[in-house]
């Protein structure tokens, strides 16, 4: 069953009142069985703007990640965050499709070395974008990533939101920086620079 996962994006502009929600939110995480991936941390935004603080949360399925944000114990403790933020926030079911890396890992990096790929992609060109999926493929073989989120049923549950959305695992922020930067990606970013409009950060797992 394909897991299910939180992605939100916030500036904090009120860092006394948003204690609070992170007190509280911990417990509503917690209690639905969810697990953060990245909370805050080092990151560089690759492409487009960003926001300063972005986590990622995974729970057992889409479902239950819905499930906790609609619960009335985090219902109680968001007030909080939408009163002390500006942002958005996206529950979006993850990716069990074909990995590029299947042949060379058998599985998502995890822990708190790993660090992760956050974009979000508008498509403008359907097929010239298609020859960026292949060409990605390359890059993220040879630099042992894994797809968690890939597309997939999505609710923006508050703030706007793109209409593709991925996270992408590496075993450690270096690897992540690098498979962007490396020329096999780079030939991938040429298709998709053309096809679509995205912003992009690589961010250290929490």
């Amino acid at each position: 069953m394909a897991k299910g996962y939180w992605i939100s994006r916030l500036d904090v502009t009120d860092a006394e009142g948003y204690k609070p929600y992170i007190e509280g939110a911990n417990g509503a995480i917690a209690a639905h069985g969810g697990r953060f991936l990245t909370r805050g941390g080092a990151f560089e935004a690759v492409e487009g703007t960003s926001r300063s603080r972005n986590v990622v949360v995974e729970f057992k399925d889409y479902e239950t990640a819905l499930a906790c944000f609609h619960s009335p114990e985090y219902q109680a403790v968001y007030a909080h965050r939408l009163a002390s933020s500006e942002g958005d926030h996206l529950v979006i079911e993850g990716y069990e499709g074909d990995q590029p890396a299947a042949g060379v890992v058998d599985g998502p990096a995890e822990g708190p070395a790993a660090a992760y790929w956050i974009m979000r992609i508008d498509v403008h060109d359907p097929e010239t974008y298609k020859s960026y999926i292949a060409a990605d493929a390359v890059a993220i073989e040879a630099y042992r990533g894994w797809f968690l989120v890939r597309g997939g049923r999505h609710e923006a549950v508050h703030g706007p939101a793109r209409s593709r959305n991925v996270v992408l695992a590496f075993e450690d922020y270096e690897t992540a920086l690098a498979c962007y930067r490396s020329p096999e990606y780079q030939k991938a970013f040429a298709f998709r620079s053309r096809s679509a409009v995205a912003e992009a950060i690589v961010i250290q797992g929490g």
